[in-house]
């Protein structure tokens, strides 16, 4: 009997110590720190001349703008978090913050965060905070990793630098008289920034596919619409091939803090794709209560005493101290084609016109094929202005053939050549533009002619 047992115990550690030999564990978490303590200034200031962040640009008192390097790129794995840690220092009012990923042209040393190519990685909104009242900081993270997939990407990399931005919107006037020690200061903020990543070795490998749309667009019904007088952006891509497992990754936040402004009231926020409803939202629907330990400075959000959930639930759309939830809206598999995306809310009514909606949408997939460094590159269409009196003009990274100017009930009413369309001539009313390009893909816009 013992030597029976003694025979099971050996084979039992002749097993393990096989399987050991032939199973590699995944490797233990890595952090890659971005900023450390960085800090931000008065955003209405002129821009300041302090000290650095290490390796960071300064792009303006609210901005930094730091590339991610070859050795920091090669440590990403498969899964991703991104850690932010919010410093108080003499702002103590709830404030707008943003992280984008911006995609740079290889080898570039600077570039223009008006132009370039981004994605909004994470939106944050910051407590109010007093600096001389513990806690003096406030933690939050994004678990992100599809964005993993855009940072191993090799054909992305090939074309492109990745660098980082962070942005933490900042006024110290209110803390310059209500806060010990900041009379005279204008530096806002500090936040530090970093990325923990691994690797799971049970997830299979995807062949990426990425097509940044928009990043921070204004969205209101009385200055940045597409539909006068209503709250609506619409926003033209086209797919060059067709995309599996596709998804939209999309922020919005509601603002407007005047009387009635949107920040106090929820709105119903709906997603179409070709006139298609795909999705539909409201914001907020979630107690404040466990973000009152970061607000440190007496306000009038929080007030002295707890409020039951329903009492948030019943007007907020964020709370300050927390992250602005990233909507994932799955598409499944999508064909090739020309596609608009086009968010409205309805409801929404802009009191005095005051408030935004910054709006940010990126489409992301597995592409079915392994892709060449041209077949990646994004097409990016513009059609300005929209409304329009006379001359609506498109842009593109494709070469523009002709555009066709129909009617709203169909009817063709002229074709122009090239990349404008003068429609001074038609009545107000909505027209429909198609747009074809010299591969033979077209694209279809509705436009309001005043």
């Amino acid at each position: 009997m013992k030597l029976k047992l003694l025979y099971l115990v050996l084979i039992s550690l002749c097993n393990i110590l096989h399987a050991e030999k032939y199973f590699t564990p995944d490797p233990p978490p890595t952090v890659i720190s971005v900023y450390e303590d960085a800090v931000f200034y008065d955003m209405y200031a002129a821009t300041v001349n302090q000290p650095l962040p290490a390796d960071a640009i300064r792009q303006n008192n609210s901005s930094y703008t730091k590339m991610l390097t070859e050795s920091q790129l090669d440590s990403f794995g498969n899964k991703l978090t991104m850690n932010i840690t919010i410093g108080a220092l003499c702002d103590n009012y709830d404030r707008l913050a943003n992280v984008y990923l911006a995609l740079v042209t290889k080898g570039s040393a600077d570039y223009d965060t008006n132009s370039v190519t981004k994605l909004e990685l994470g939106r944050f909104i910051t407590p109010f905070m007093n600096k001389n009242v513990s806690p003096t900081s406030v933690p939050y993270a994004f678990q992100m990793d599809n964005v993993a997939a855009i940072l191993k990407d090799p054909v992305l990399r090939s074309q492109y630098d990745f660098w980082i931005e962070f942005v933490v919107l900042g006024v110290p006037y209110a803390a310059q008289t209500q806060v010990s020690g900041c009379a005279g200061r204008i530096d806002t903020f500090k936040g530090s920034l970093s990325f923990t990543t691994t690797t799971d070795s049970s997830i299979p490998a995807t062949n990426n596919f990425l097509l940044p749309i928009t990043a921070a667009k204004s969205l209101n019904n009385y200055s940045a619409t597409d539909v006068p007088g209503q709250t609506i952006r619409m926003l033209s891509f086209v797919l060059n091939a067709p995309v599996n497992n596709a998804n939209f990754y999309l922020i919005t936040s509601n603002h407007g803090a005047n009387s009635g402004g949107e920040e106090y009231i929820r709105r119903q926020h709906f997603i179409s794709l070709n006139d298609q409803p795909i999705y539909n939202y409201t914001p907020g629907g979630k107690s404040c209560e466990p973000y009152r330990q970061y607000n440190t400075q007496g306000n009038g959000i929080y007030g002295s005493s707890a409020q039951s959930t329903s009492w948030w639930t019943s007007w907020n759309n964020w709370c300050p101290g927390d992250a602005v939830p990233i909507r994932k809206i799955p598409l499944g598999n999508v064909q090739a084609g020309s596609y608009t995306f086009q968010i409205s809310v309805p409801s929404a009514q802009f009191v005095g016109q005051q408030g935004d909606f910054p709006l940010s949408v990126y489409f992301q997939g597995e592409k079915q094929n392994v892709l060449s460094t041209s077949d990646v590159k994004i097409t990016d269409v513009k059609i300005y202005p929209n409304p329009v009196v006379d001359v609506v003009k498109i842009s593109s990274t494709k070469k523009i053939k002709a555009t066709e100017v129909y009617s709203s009930d169909g009817r063709l009413l002229r074709v122009f050549k090239g990349n404008e369309a003068d429609i001074s001539e038609y009545q107000s009313g909505m027209y429909i533009l198609n747009i074809i390009f010299d591969d033979g893909m077209s694209l279809k816009h509705k436009i309001i002619k005043k």
